[in-house]
């Protein structure tokens, strides 16, 4: 059977979601809804689809199986327990919620109705990730364990949400949980206990009220990690893994929207060897482990588990706390 999914918030990456349902084994578009009624009756005419309306009309349907969330951050919560309680699946966009608070609200309500919940953090849902997984997995031993990963570019305008403080505009929510989940999922991957955070130094600057560039340096067990974001500058790309004798380098570790990453090159002894990765249509991918999630009758999904979930909104709520006390106004 079909998974017939609804779109909640219908900004540009919901159209690319549309284009990863198309791309899906399981997944259809079946619904549009907005804050906005006639953004709504829009979206669904140009996709092909009769049904649309307010998220309250599109959650009161009894035959929508799943949502997809991809409205400002600060609603993420809100609309994926009202989802969850109408009886709907949830593949939500990261950041999960502003807090971790928020995030354990969203999963004891998905435990307590017994419906999958899923961070769309997509990546995940890839033969690089499961890679890249691997490989941590077996270089990870005695010596040093050390993560950089940054995010950035320049916003070509300060207007909108990213420049907006009332719907968790700034570059940690939006870009910086790219790295953070990095971090995660590589302490994770080394066995590291991931509710053992220690935070150290924190820098940022702030445009309008929000964190437009931060960085960051913190712990997850024994795993060192330094991460950057920023909204107004770009920043590098590459990541490295330091284990022990070994370097793993990450030249794209993000992908994109329709593709996910495809290299990995290792360091050793003076020696390189590049890993080339097939890759997959990393929205359609995740789109389908929640389909087979509700399949199976599984709450969360291996490849982006709840504890990583957990993890994730802790260290962005601290970073985001910090640099937004510390981080000085600049034009």
């Amino acid at each position: 059977m079909r998974t017939r999914w609804a779109i909640l918030g219908l900004g540009a990456i919901s159209r690319d979601f549309v284009a990863a349902l198309h791309a899906s084994k399981y997944g259809v578009l079946h619904a549009a809804g907005s804050s906005a009624p006639e953004r709504a009756e829009r979206f669904a005419t140009e996709n092909g689809v009769d049904i649309f309306g307010t998220y309250d009309d599109v959650l009161a349907r009894d035959d929508i199986d799943a949502v997809y969330i991809s409205t400002v951050h600060t609603t993420h919560a809100e609309l994926t327990i009202r989802a969850l309680e109408a009886g709907k699946a949830v593949l939500c966009e990261k950041p999960a919620a502003l807090t971790l608070d928020e995030v354990e609200r969203m999963l004891v309500t998905a435990a307590r109705v017994g419906l999958p919940f899923v961070e769309a953090h997509k990546t995940r849902f890839s033969p690089f990730a499961d890679t890249l997984n691997a490989l941590v997995a077996r270089e990870a031993g005695a010596g040093e364990r050390r993560l950089t990963a940054t995010r950035g570019g320049a916003s070509v305008s300060r207007d909108g949400r990213l420049f907006d403080p009332a719907v968790g505009g700034g570059s940690i929510l939006d870009i910086g949980c790219y790295p953070v989940g990095l971090a995660v999922q590589i302490a994770a991957a080394m066995g590291e206990l991931l509710g053992d955070i220690t935070f150290g130094d924190v820098s940022a600057e702030l445009v309008a009220g929000v964190d437009a560039t931060a960085a960051a340096r913190f712990s997850l067990g024994r795993l060192d990690v330094s991460v950057g974001s920023s909204i107004v500058k770009t920043l590098p790309s590459t990541s490295t893994i330091d284990i022990g004798d070994c370097q793993v380098v990450l030249p794209d570790p993000w992908g994109n929207r329709v593709e996910s990453p495809s290299a990995i090159l290792v360091r050793r002894g003076g020696r390189e060897e590049t890993l080339t990765i097939p890759t997959v249509q990393p929205m359609a991918a995740e789109a389908d482990a929640l389909s087979v999630a509700m399949a199976e009758n599984q709450l969360e999904w291996p490849q982006m588990p709840w504890a990583q979930t957990r993890a994730i909104a802790a260290v962005v709520e601290i970073w985001r706390e910090r640099a937004l006390s510390v981080g000085a106004e600049r034009p």
